[in-house]
């Protein structure tokens, strides 16, 4: 049957079916089409999950996004039977296991829809699946394509060409691209993120059905992929905590004190400076070598001896750099913190050192027990430091602007009277053994 307006599928990937179940109240009170059980949602639930969905929201059809690989009728069957009115197939499958799905679909009243993540040729695919009998195909950017700034439109525009097929669109959809998405071809958009990520879900579904049936663009400042020269504003957006979390836990220094104004951040490109212990001569022949927006990083092997202190603050303010790290000792901490500049090190003390030469600027350090080269990115906040390598910044700037919008979501639950622990069900996921 042909879709006459586009719908809103709301992709509920989360792993925990109660929060998975409020997500998608509130979702359907701002208008959500389809509800999705996710992957991950069905991977740590089970087929529960498309039961108690089916169970609560009868009206709606419900996704179950098996990603099936093989025994097509079996899982179709199975999903079939939990409630599921649509069930995903990949499209790199193989053609027995698609024609298998559609079979056991038309047994069961239940459309097949393929998902082409992980095919090269999606457009000839497309044709292909459509000649198997299939009922919709998706473009469909993985999270962690999207990490790394790809958008489906492109794709989408082939395919459209290509089938007579309901398409699908999923993959970093939000209010401001979803026009793109609309006139590349989809006629079924797939939102996750943009909705289960925000803090009004109702609200956040609502202007995401306003954008599609208007076909205009409405502005967002969240759920947004950066691009190269966005990293900044990207940084600026996110903690040192947010980071590292995208980073698995790594990339902090250590043994850091901070000298910073409350609120005040520090975001840029590394320039490198080697010296040894009180020898401020290469520290301070760094700033005149550094660009606009760029931050210090001085490997001094934790000496301690100052070698910055509030005159090169104020050279480096003037120059328009970001900040300062030192693997040693500063000084003039008063000034400093009057004059607004960022500077972290491991040590303050009253006496400086001479300026000698020694060393070398630009060069691969490792400062507080993080290798540091020239470009890669440093942020600096009240928690710490962190470095990005710089050719991982893309891929790790999105991943911790996800972190932080998946923690604004669970702020929002604990707000509403529960706890972190309860919201995340520790116990129940606690290591086994």
């Amino acid at each position: 049957m042909a879709i006459e307006k586009p719908v809103l599928q709301v992709a509920l990937d989360a792993i925990h079916l109660n929060r998975a179940l409020q997500i998608a109240e509130e979702a359907v009170k701002g208008g959500a089409d389809w509800l999705e059980a996710g992957t991950p949602l069905i991977k740590s639930e089970g087929l529960e999950s498309v039961r108690e969905l089916k169970r609560r929201f009868s009206n709606l059809k419900i996704v179950a996004d098996m990603k099936t690989m093989d025994v097509g009728a079996l899982e179709v069957e199975m999903a079939a039977k939990a409630g599921a009115d649509v069930v995903t197939i990949l499209g790199v499958s193989d053609d027995g296991t698609i024609k298998e799905a559609v079979k056991a679909g038309k047994k069961y009243g239940t459309k097949i829809m393929i998902d082409l993540i992980g095919v090269e040729d999606k457009a000839k695919r497309a044709k292909e699946v459509e000649e198997l009998g299939v009922d919709y195909v998706v473009m469909h950017v993985g999270i962690d394509q999207q990490m790394k700034g790809k958008n489906p439109i492109e794709e989408l525009k082939k395919i459209h060409g290509s089938t007579k097929l309901q398409i699908g669109a999923a993959g970093g959809i939000n209010t401001e691209n979803v026009l793109g998405v609309l006139e590349a071809g989809a006629s079924i958009i797939i939102v996750g993120g943009a909705i289960i990520k925000s803090e009004n879900v109702t609200e956040a579904t609502r202007m995401m059905k306003e954008a599609i049936l208007s076909k205009k663009s409405l502005t967002t400042e969240l759920y947004k992929k950066y691009s190269e020269n966005e990293l900044r504003d990207a940084f600026m957006k996110v903690s040192t905590s947010n980071i590292s979390d995208a980073m698995h836990r790594k990339g902090a220094m250590f043994g850091l004190k901070s000298i910073l104004q409350p609120g005040s951040k520090m975001v840029g490109r590394a320039l490198t400076v080697r010296t040894i212990d009180g020898d401020w001569a290469k520290p301070v022949e760094a700033i005149d070598k550094a660009e606009k927006g760029d931050v210090i990083v001085i490997d001094a092997c934790g000496g301690r001896i100052a070698l910055w202190g509030e005159l090169a603050s104020w050279s480096a303010k003037v120059k328009g750099l970001a900040g300062v790290v030192v693997d040693g000792a500063v000084r003039d901490i008063p000034d400093i913190l009057s004059l607004g500049f960022p500077v972290f090190a491991k040590h303050m003390v009253p006496n400086a050192g001479e300026p000698k030469g020694h060393g070398e600027i630009g060069v691969e350090i490792v400062c507080c027990g993080q290798t540091v080269r020239t470009g890669d990115w440093i942020i600096g906040d009240a928690s710490g430091v962190v470095v990005v390598p710089q050719e991982e910044a893309v891929e790790i700037a999105n991943r911790a602007i996800d972190v932080m919008e998946r923690e604004n979501r669970l702020r929002e639950e604990i707000k509403r009277g529960s706890t972190l622990s309860k919201v995340l069900e520790l116990e129940k996921w606690e290591k086994v053994g």
